[in-house]
């Protein structure tokens, strides 16, 4: 018999189709960064999808980028990480595999941080990184 404690976890709906369900092998955030990212969520009201990309550019040559969006794309990479719904494209993903999302408040250094082991170099700010 079940403890009436004990929590039953919540079914996740199958991604929409056209996009894949992926797991935190690809991307994790940490409980602080899903709690940060449900409250930015909540806030600016521009969808309830944390868009994780990687862009060209920054003092290392790629740049983490962060959005919020409505619904995944075709194609996309579907990972629920912390309570978050975290989509990722596919030419992101191979330079994320692995990648830990965190949060900080701190008034020196604080915000959100990435952790990739695929990066070879990154500069101070956290923002720009090489393979």
């Amino acid at each position: 018999m079940e403890n009436a404690t004990t929590p039953v976890p919540s079914p996740v709906a199958p991604p929409p189709e056209g996009v894949r369900a992926g797991n935190e092998n690809l991307v994790k955030l940490t409980s602080a960064a899903g709690g940060k990212v449900r409250t930015l969520a909540a806030r600016e009201k521009q969808g309830d999808f944390l868009r994780v990309a990687i862009t060209g550019g920054g003092c290392n040559g790629l740049s983490y980028k962060l959005k919020f969006a409505a619904e995944p794309r075709r194609g996309d990479i579907l990972v629920q990480t912390s309570g978050v719904p975290v989509v990722v494209d596919p030419k992101t993903a191979l330079y994320l595999k692995g990648t830990v999302l965190d949060y900080s408040d701190a008034m020196v250094a604080g915000g959100f941080k990435f952790s990739n082991p695929n990066a070879k170099a990154s500069c101070s700010c956290g923002e720009s990184f090489s393979v």
